[in-house]
This record gives structure tokens, sequence and C-alpha cells, in this order.
């Protein structure tokens, strides 16, 4: 180790993560110190209250409330504050210090990376985010750079523990939704106020994140379409077993061809029927996984733990030892290629199927009646079957579409709805994953 080389490190916030990477920084510095080949010198930690009551005890001659001061020390800036400000105003002023920053923040990234990614290479200076999209599972770095030279063609993300957990225990236990999320709060894995976590915001983020890098476009926020898993329903969940499938919210990420032929992308985030022979469908609890399809190196998977302060630390930690190792090396670090400029298409134009549960009449011609509808909309059938109720005049038939591109299938829904002899749209899914 060069002996003459100190790194000094600045840390902004002692939350969860915050705190277990203060805590490793403290307790393994010297062996972190021989991986970068310089030593790692934690010299401070802006919190908001010196008195707040945290999950490690930290040194208190290393906690200030003068963030601003404390970057002007530092060669490293880690920001784990969350949120959009003051942490996208303390990394423009690290960056433009010419320190190097790691960061956790997801949201301050989806809505500024472009941003801070121009300042970092106008300085020269360095943006690492490993931790932001699946906690402790390595996917930015991999698609940055172990496969910045394949092309990556789809992703398929499991990018939200909280959900996975959800609909994971109503799979399995066969509980309601609204018992999954009591379940979940009670045991960690859900916030107080989960709306983040089951309306998709936070894997919508984790999607405009993952887009941009892995097709070199800057895919705004606002272009990822968004649905959350507040309207599955245990009978959703049922259907799907028997037909062979399980219910994941995914973020998918894939490229399509434009409606003039050109090369284009999509971005876009909804619970999905996934074949139960997929990889996803057997990651269980709050696991997540990264389901990655490139031209050259086949299809790869990523699981491991999406969330969790020391398990996030672990890949806050990576990104300082790599970045320090550079500044003992020297050279220039990785920039962000966000020069292929893709159309991101609305997902009204992206091709996919529907897994549709139909409760209607059980007389002569329903079938038919329904058939004539798919056809007016141009949309074909792949499979269907019917189930009697309990009650002797009623049935429920569940249809899988073929491809068809998603605009024209939920005008199709909304048609079914208006016939006479459908009695209720039981349930709307979309199926992802599986050969066509």
């Amino acid at each position: 180790m060069n002996e003459q080389r100190t790194v000094k490190v600045a840390l902004l916030g002692a939350g969860s993560v915050g705190s277990q990477v203060a805590r490793l920084l403290l307790e393994d510095g010297e062996e972190f110190s021989r991986r970068a080949g310089a030593k790692i010198e934690l010299v401070g930690i802006a919190v908001r209250n010196l008195d707040s009551k945290r999950d490690v005890e930290l040194p208190r001659e290393l906690l200030t409330t003068d963030a601003e001061n404390l970057i002007l020390q530092a060669d490293f800036v880690i920001e784990l504050m969350g949120g959009i400000s003051p942490a996208r105003e303390l990394i423009t002023q690290a960056l433009e210090s010419g320190a190097d920053v790691v960061t956790a923040n997801k949201a301050l990234l989806a809505s500024h990376g472009p941003e801070l990614f121009g300042i970092a290479e106008r300085v020269g200076a360095q943006l690492h985010y490993e931790a932001a999209v699946a906690g402790a599972i390595p996917i930015i770095r991999p698609l940055r750079e172990n496969l910045a030279g394949d092309r990556i063609e789809r992703i398929l993300g499991i990018v939200n523990g909280t959900t996975n957990y959800i609909l994971d225990r109503m799979y399995s236990k066969g509980d309601t939704f609204e018992e999954s999320l009591r379940i979940a709060t009670e045991l960690g894995y859900a916030e107080a106020d989960p709306t983040a976590d089951i309306e998709g915001y936070d894997a919508q983020q984790k999607a405009a994140i993952l887009a941009s890098i892995a097709f070199h476009t800057e895919v705004p926020l606002e272009q990822v379409h968004r649905e959350g898993i507040t309207q599955v329903t245990i009978e959703q969940i049922d259907d799907a077993k028997r037909a062979g499938f399980v219910v994941k919210l995914l973020a998918i990420c894939e490229r399509v061809p434009g409606a003039d032929g050109a090369e284009a992308i999509s971005a876009r985030v909804y619970p999905a029927l996934v074949p139960e022979a997929h990889p996803l469908a057997s990651v269980h609890g709050g696991n997540n996984a990264v389901f990655v399809e490139a031209a050259a190196a086949g299809p790869l998977m990523f699981y491991g733990a999406g969330a969790g302060g020391i398990q996030t630390a672990s890949a806050v930690l990576g990104d300082l030892v790599s970045a320090a190792r550079r500044h003992v090396l020297g050279g220039p670090g990785l920039g962000e290629s966000m020069d292929a400029n893709l159309t991101v298409l609305d997902s009204g134009e992206i091709r996919t199927r529907y897994h549709i549960a139909l409760g209607v009449t059980d007389a002569p011609g329903v079938l038919a009646e329904v058939a004539r509808t798919f056809a007016e909309h141009h949309v074909s059938v792949s499979t269907l079957e019917q189930a009697r109720t309990e009650d002797d005049h009623a049935a429920t038939i569940v249809i899988v579409t073929h491809l068809a591109t998603d605009g024209a299938l939920q005008r199709l829904v909304e048609s079914l709805g208006e016939l006479d002899v459908v009695t209720r749209i039981a349930g709307v899914l979309r199926v992802e994953g599986g050969a066509e």
C-alpha cells in the first residue's frame, strides 16, 4: 500500500445505510485501505441532528451539522441523505470541488442524473451509484463496464422488495393484498407510508436509471409508464397460478421497433404474469433480481438482497474502494454514455400480451360475441378457458391474447366491458417473460 497517500471521505447522512457505512469504515478501514492501495480516512459525518438516536453508536467528534464545510475537507463524498434537496445541491458542490461522489439516491438520479453526470464530466470527477437500484446486487457496474462491449436487448427486473414480499405472500399463503401489506409492515418490509413502493414509484425511478445505462439514452422519469400493485386481487393470483404463472411487479426496459421502423426503447413498470419456468418466478420474499438479455452474452441473472442497511452499505463501499483505487492508479474514470439518443416510446405503442378474466352470463352465443369483439380490435386469442361459478347462470372466461399493442389491448378491454353478456372485468394483467 502507498503509505504516503490518504483519501479523505465525508459521509452525508447517518440513517440505516449511512450508519452501517460509517461502522464498517471505522471497524474495517484498514482492510478497505489495503484493497484501495491508500489509506481511507473518514473525516466526518454530516447529520441533521447531533442527538438523534441511531442504529449504530458513532463517535461524537465525527458528527457535524455543517455539510458544506465537511465537503471541502474531502476527496470523496458519500451521499446517503436521500430525497432531492439538499442532496442535489450538496452533490453539485462536491463535484464542483473536484471530489468524487458515491450515492444511493435513486430519486435524485432518476430526476437529475444527466445534470449531475454533466457536471462530473466537465470537472473530471466521478459519480458512482451502484447502491441506487438494487441494494447489494451488483447491476450498475456490470451494465456500465462488463457489458459495455455487448448490446443489451432487454431487462426484466424485480427491483422492489416490499412489493415482491406482498405478491409472494399472496401467491404462497393465499392472503389478500391488505393482509399481506399489514404483515409486510409489521416485519419491516414496508414503510409506515408504503405509497412509493406499492404504487410503483420506487421501481419507476430504478427503471429510468437502468434504461438510461443499458441503452445509452437519457430516459426521463415521466416517460416511464407506472402502475402499482394495489389493484391485484387474490382471484388474479389464483387464476395466474392455475395457468402456470406468477404475478410480479416488473421494471421492463427493452429495445423495440418504432412506428417508422427505426430502433426505439421502452421503459415501464407494472404487475405482470411471469411463467413459472422463468428465473424471476422463483424470486421469493423481499429479494430482488434483474434478468438481462444481451445479444452476445445471452441471458444473465443478478439476484440477492435489494435493500437493508448492511446490504446496501456493501454496494456503497464497493464503489468507494473502486473509486479510491482509481485515484491511486491515476487516469480518467468511466463517464456516462448517453449519446445514442433513442426515442422512448409511449406505453400504448408497446406490443405485449394480456391475461383477461371476464365474468359472463352462461348462455348460448356468449363466446361468439366475445370473439367478435376481439376480431374488431384485431387481437387474436392464444388460450381460452371457461369455468362455471356457484351461480348456474354465470361463468368465468380467462383469455390470454397473442401479441398486440398495449393501446389496442386497452381498447379491447373497454369494449368487452360494454358487452351485455359481460357482467364484470374480473382482472387484467400483462404477460411478460415468455415466448409468444
